[in-house]
Order: structure tokens, then C-alpha cells, then sequence
């Protein structure tokens, strides 16, 4: 909200205070974009008013150096917004460190326009939603203010998102500054961290933070839980994360779907079928129905593990759990039986699958075609594309 300010003068030659006039602004007057700017000369109005010689800054129309991104930017602005919430957002879009600082441009906007913490919340969401870069700044700035009357959830939220940029000191800074302002870690705060300790590779961190938080006497969520299996599996350790979701299950405190089939994965890519298939159980126990994907993982576990047949089991476990296999793992079976060089059983397995009217996908084919020109089989080749070009373009056909 633009502001048209009007010294009073004192009638005893004194030096006036400066008042703001906020409601003499005529209705249908036109919202002006404005900018802070930092004035080359203070006036003697306003060196006696700051009495410490610092300077202020005035509220100045935007000029021709506005540039077509700011005006693109401004034009994006949320008009559920309220005013004095329009009005910082122009300032920060147009913001320019050459001319003043942002701690000086929050300190001038929460001396005008007395905003409340509502207002700090709209600024902060506002700018999270255009992927400002000031962003952060803004949050981390806004929590000296004692308008904005900052919560542990505020700290906790600027720490979570320097945690996804991977910024761990900016995060550590967070903390530090939060501790020392009495708010004290919760259970939020440290799964937080040990998120971050995770992505980062780091899991030392992650497990000293994870024992902190159990010191905490509180019982353990889900997310807690989960974050520290994570932190094993990213680490190259599904054992121990395995481990510690068993600790969860024994307490009916399921991870998130997520956790399991991270675990799942984890054991897939390195061909441990036992492994895969405990998750695999362990997913149904927590009440995850498994779909293609899942199944898919088993499949590829018992395949890199030089058990084709049991991959075919779960794969026909799968079917008969009505589940429609997807291209993906009929192709995952196919390169079981390529690994162990069963190319007669791979054939069964493509004519039992067009039998029961299973059309093999494109994975699927690009597999076997490999496998074919591995053995040098050429006119088997030229046979699988020429009816695998035939059932697309069959499909194509009937789908139209």
C-alpha cells in the first residue's frame, strides 16, 4: 500500500515528528509499484527524527528501470494479498543490494506498515510460490522481528528447506540461532536433521541425532523411524535399516510405504533374493498391497541372483494375485532366463503369456531382440520386430 505521508508542523518552530496518513488516500487511487531506495542526501527532517545518523528510506515510484521480469513477476502477485503485503512483495521483486540492505528494507516496511505475523506468513508463502531467491533470506530475517513472533515450526521450516539444497552449515546456523533464542529441539526438529544427515551421506550425524532424539523420553513416530532406515539404505547398510524397521513392527509403528520398498529396492539392485523377498513379506504384513513395481523388484532380485525359476514364480504369484503384469517385468523374467542362457524356457514363457492373451510390450521385445543378436539368430530377430511392428500397429488401430 503506497503511502503519502504530511509533516505536521509544530506552530512553536519545533522540529516535527513525521506522521503517516494511510486513510486520506482516495478510493480510486491507482496502486503505484514501488521500491526502496537509499537517498544520496538525508534531509534535516529525517537526520533529526533518526537522531542515531543512520539513514531512512522513502517510498519512490518505480521508474523506467523496472525491467519486463519485474513487471512479468509483480503482475504474478496473489490478489487475495492485502496491501501492505502487495506492497513488500513489489519491493523485494524489484529489490537491489546496490541500494539498501533487506534487513534495512524489512526494518522500513515493519516501521510503516506495522505488519502483524499473518502478514510475515503471506510474504514468506508468497515467495516460496514464486521460487524467489529471497526466499530464505526473508524467513531468516523475519524471525528477529517481533511481529512476526517466531515459533519453533519456523526455525524448523527454514532448516528443512536449506536440508533439500543440501546447505548444511546454513542449517546448523539455523539451529544454533534457535537454541539460543530458549527454543529447545523437539522430535520435528531432530527428524528434521536426520533427513538432511541422510541426504548428505552423512551417517555418523545421522545416528548421533537419532540417539538424541530417543533421549528426548517421547515415543518414536513413524517419520522418526523412518528417516534412520533411509539413512542405512542410502549409507549401502539395508541390514541394519531392515533391523530397525522389525524394532518398529514389534511396536505396530509401520514406516511409510516409501521406506519399504526403498529397503525393497535397495536389496533388488544388489541380488539379494532373501532380503527382497523378507521386505516383500514385511510390505504385506504392514497392510501395503504390492503392485507391478514391487513385484517387479522381487522379480529382479531373484533374476540377479541367478534364480530364474524363481522369478517366474513371482511372477505367476503376481497373476494370481490379479495383478496385470506390466511389460517391465515380463521383461525382467526374460533377462533371468538370458543370465542362466535358458533360451527354451524363455520361449515357453512368451508362448504361455500369448496363450493367455498377454501382448509382449516393447521392453519386453528390445530384451529378447538382445538376447537374439547376442546368439547371432538373425531371422528370429527380423521375426520378433516384424511382429512386434504388426501388434503396435494393431493396437494403434483399435485404440482409435
Amino acid at each position: 500500500m503506497a503511502s503519502a505521508f504530511h509533516p505536521l508542523i509544530s506552530p512553536h518552530n519545533e522540529i516535527p515528528k513525521t506522521h503517516f496518513h494511510f486513510h486520506f488516500l482516495p478510493k480510486n487511487f491507482a496502486y503505484r509499484r514501488l521500491h526502496f531506495r537509499q537517498p544520496q542526501a538525508v534531509t534535516t527532517l529525517e537526520a533529526a527524527e533518526n537522531g542515531d545518523g543512520k539513514p531512512r528510506f522513502k517510498w519512490v515510484e518505480v521508474g523506467p528501470e523496472i525491467t519486463e521480469t519485474q513487471k512479468e513477476a509483480i503482475s504474478q502477485i496473489s490478489p487475495k494479498m492485502t496491501k501492505r503485503c502487495k506492497t513488500l512483495m513489489k519491493q523485494l521483486i524489484c529489490f537491489s543490494p546496490h541500494k539498501a540492505s533487506l534487513s534495512e528494507l524489512l526494518a522500513s516496511w515493519v516501521r510503516i506498515m506495522k505488519p502483524r505475523r499473518a502478514d510475515w506468513l503471506a510474504v514468506i508463502k508468497e515467495l516460496k510460490i514464486m521460487d524467489h531467491p529471497l526466499h530464505l533470506q526473508v524467513a531468516e530475517l523475519a524471525l528477529l522481528e517481533e511481529s512476526f513472533e517466531p515459533n519453533i515450526r519456523d526455525y524448523t521450516k527454514i532448516i528443512h528447506s536449506y536440508g533439500k539444497q543440501n546447505r548444511l552449515e546454513d542449517a546448523e546456523k539455523i539451529l544454533l540461532a534457535m537454541e539460543s533464542r530458549g527454543f529447545i529441539c523437539d522430535q520435528v526438529t531432530l527428524t528434521t536433521f536426520i533427513q538432511m544427515y541422510s541426504k548428505a551421506g552423512n551417517l555418523k550425524l545421522a545416528e548421533e541425532t537419532f540417539e538424541e532424539l530417543k533421549l528426548l523420553g517421547q515415543p518414536l513416530d513413524k517419520r522418526s523411524y523412518g528417516s534412520m532406515v533411509m539413512a542405512y539404505i542410502r549409507a549401502g547398510l539395508p541390514e541394519q535399516g531392515e533391523n530397525l524397521l522389525r524394532e518398529t513392527d514389534a511396536q505396530e509403528i509401520y514406516a511409510g510405504s516409501e521406506v519399504y520398498k526403498a529397503l525393497l529396492r535397495a536389496y533388488s539392485m544388489t541380488g539379494d533374493a532373501q532380503g527382497a523377498q523378507r521386505v516383500f513379506d514385511a510390505i504385506q504384513l504392514a497392510g501395503i498391497l504390492p503392485d507391478p513395481k514391487l513385484c517387479g523388484l522381487l522379480i529382479n532380485a531373484y533374476g540377479e541372483s541367478g534364480q530364474s525359476e524363481k522369478a517366474r514364480v513371482a511372477f505367476e504369484n503376481m497373476r494370481g494375485a490379479g495383478l496385470e503384469p506390466s511389460d517391465k517385468c515380463v521383461a525382467l523374467v526374460l533377462c533371468a532366463y538370458e543370465k542362466e542362457d535358458k533360451l527354451q524356457r524363455a520361449l515357453e514363457f512368451l508362448m504361455e503369456l500369448e496363450r493367455d492373451g498377454i501382448v509382449v510390450g516393447k521392453e519386453a521385445s528390445e530384451t529378447l531382440v538382445g538376447w537374439f543378436r547376442k546368439l547371432g539368430v538373425v531371422k528370429e530377430v527380423d521375426l520378433v520386430l516384424r511382429e512386434y511392428t504388426f501388434k503396435e500397429a494393431d493396437s494403434e488401430i483399435h485404440a482409435s
